[in-house]
């Protein structure tokens, strides 16, 4: 595999539980040296396809290649060259840090001194040293998942599977997983992530992946999927809502816009722009010539949250609740 080639390519890949498909002709491709994530509602495919990735799980059809080798004719070598982590923790709690890494290292064959030396590396690495001798029963769910990400990288994989990796996990503990794929990707280890928490996917990845219904509905760079429901838009919020009728003409010829959308609860008006400056200059004036009075007035950008329910037809939060036919959570619970 030369440093050009991509580190994961995916075609058509198929899987089906019980003659419902998992994986519908999935299509993936990854270059090396970057973080690929996979968006998708519960049920979409998204731990099937990591599963096959990682010679877990056999494909019904397509073809599968990870850092240049076929998963399903040389499985073995597939394996050589990746590591991951799974929706849940794989380390021993009554072991402490430093013992699990270890022990990871003797059952990859590494020998007790050279395991020692790459526990000792990856605790450095990873901020645990100063608790690398206390049980991990004891350890914060951040810490806990940095320490299972550094046991994922004993072998100093070149792609690594994180399938939903800060699950549970509270803004803190996010941001320090967060911080330590960002770095392993500095040192230019892959990264495929399956997330349903759309700011990670923002944070961390350089293209993503919307999949659905078990094939890939839309990819490209967060910017380039919000662009796909328009650009900025302005929101106006009144202080009176009975100016509402009022205020939407002036806001659409500020704008230039006949795509006004109103909340009458909120007293709000929002209209897609194309010159940013120049509609809010005009919006506020026109609303002050007329004695309109604005509470608020922001320009934004359409979320990821808005590109998910566009594409999926459902939020984030919806896909994530809804896991009545979700065989992907059905088999990940196995890992």
């Amino acid at each position: 595999m030369a440093d050009s080639d991509p580190a994961i390519v995916v075609e058509g890949l198929r899987k089906t539980y019980g003659g419902k498909p998992a994986l519908a002709g999935l299509d993936l491709t990854v270059p090396a040296g970057t973080v690929h994530a996979v968006l998708g509602p519960n049920g979409a495919g998204k731990t099937t396809c990591v599963r096959i990735l990682a010679t877990l799980l056999r494909p019904d059809g397509g073809r599968a290649e990870v850092a240049g080798y076929d998963v399903r004719r040389d499985p073995d070598q597939v394996r050589y060259r990746i590591g991951l982590l799974g929706q849940h923790a794989a380390v021993d709690e009554e072991l402490s840090g430093r013992q699990n890494l270890e022990m990871f290292g003797r059952l990859y064959h590494l020998g007790a001194r050279p395991a020692r030396a790459r526990a000792e590396e990856l605790l450095e690495r990873f901020g645990l040293t100063d608790t690398g001798q206390k049980a991990v029963g004891q350890y914060s769910g951040g810490m806990r998942r940095r320490l299972d990400l550094a046991a994922s990288l004993i072998m100093r994989p070149r792609v690594l599977f994180l399938d939903e990796p800060t699950t549970g996990l509270d803004p803190r503990g996010r941001t320090e997983v967060w911080n330590a794929v960002r770095s392993l990707v500095g040192g230019g280890t892959t990264v495929l992530l399956t997330t349903q928490y759309l700011e990670e996917a923002d944070q961390l990845a350089d293209r993503i992946c919307v999949v659905d219904h078990g094939r890939s509905i839309a990819e490209g760079t967060a910017d380039q999927l919000k662009a796909r429901i328009g650009g900025d838009r302005i929101e106006v919020v009144l202080r009176d809502g009975r100016q509402l009728d009022a205020a939407v003409p002036l806001v659409g010829r500020a704008t230039g816009s006949d795509a006004i959308e109103t909340d009458t609860d909120r007293r709000r008006i929002g209209a897609p722009v194309d010159d940013r400056v120049a509609a809010l200059t005009g919006t506020v004036r026109a609303l002050a010539a007329a004695g309109i009075e604005a509470e608020d007035i922001v320009l934004r950008r359409p979320t990821l949250d808005e590109v998910f329910l566009h594409l999926t037809g459902k939020s984030a939060a919806e896909g994530a609740a809804d896991g009545g036919t979700d065989h992907t959570t059905k088999e990940g619970a196995g890992v």
